[in-house]
């Protein structure tokens, strides 16, 4: 990731640790990439760490919890976010985990010392489309992860029950929302919009999982 110009003054947090900076140099001169200019690196409370990377004005920041694993892969996570093209915003949404990321981010882990299972089963209970794109990468045990993951959902969902019966909708007011008079359900966005276009009374089921 290049980039054109540099809009802050190098810095690295006083608290980023030796193997935190080495690793960031290493997997930059890998990639043929300058390092980001600006490194944050701050300690938070709780055990997992969480990360941003900022490529248009060179920032990458990352706040460490107390597992310095979890610490090494959010940075590792970040890092390949920093050496891929820079995404190009257009009227939709930029994929900032599309299969061309973990084509990057996946190899990184297992270069730098995340086991295989601890990538797969970190990364997938962040982002679990991450498993799919594993499967891809060729990341030993992706399908089985991907799988455990497609049973667990499926033994943990429960069956629609039925709140309210079918009824017409009277819109009101609660507080800042608006809501069906009758069953409480709030009604937003296009739907929202939609009954209000309509000349005739809607009607709909209030249902929740068992």
């Amino acid at each position: 990731m290049q980039l054109a110009r540099t809009l802050v003054r190098p810095y690295r947090s006083p608290g980023l640790p030796a193997w935190a900076s080495e690793l960031i140099d290493a997997v930059c001169a890998d990639a043929g990439v300058e390092p980001p200019a600006v490194v944050r690196w701050r300690r938070r409370g709780g055990v997992h760490a969480s990360g941003v990377t900022r490529p248009t004005i060179g920032v990458l920041s990352v706040s460490a919890g107390s597992d310095e694993l979890d610490a090494r892969l959010t940075l590792l996570h970040e890092l390949a976010h920093w050496i891929g093209p820079r995404p190009h915003r257009t009227r939709r949404r930029v994929a900032h985990h599309d299969r061309a990321f973990y084509l990057r981010a996946f190899p990184l882990y297992g270069a730098h010392g995340i086991p295989d299972a601890e990538a797969l089963a970190r990364e997938g209970g962040r982002y679990p489309s991450s498993l799919r794109h594993a499967i891809v990468v060729g990341v030993p045990g992706a399908s089985a992860a991907l799988a455990a993951r497609r049973t667990l959902l499926q033994e943990g969902r429960k069956p629609w029950r039925v709140v309210v019966a079918e009824h017409r909708v009277r819109l009101g007011r609660e507080g800042r929302w608006t809501v069906c008079v009758t069953c409480g359900a709030r009604v937003v966005g296009v739907q929202l919009a939609r009954l209000r276009r309509r000349r005739t009374a809607a009607r709909h089921v209030l249902y929740a999982r068992a």
